[in-house]
């Protein structure tokens, strides 16, 4: 059975040594604003190609608005 990992509510493919930045890449998510939780540990963005997620994370993604 194929390990998993789930971003943003949806069962995702998990690999050993996965990080932040593969799961946003995994998933298209381009947007220059966002906040990052793995298993509800906030990462900074500095941090998104070093932090692995360990198998069967809940990852949540929030992209960040702003306006006027």
């Amino acid at each position: 059975m194929e390990k998993q990992l789930t971003i943003n509510g949806h069962s995702k493919p998990w690999k050993e040594g996965m990080t932040v930045q593969d799961a946003l890449h995994l998933m298209n998510y381009t947007f220059k604003m966002l906040v990052v939780k793995v298993n509800g540990e906030l990462v900074v963005r500095k941090d998104y190609a070093t932090t692995v997620i360990p198998e069967g994370a809940d990852v949540m993604v929030i992209h960040l608005i702003s306006g006027g």
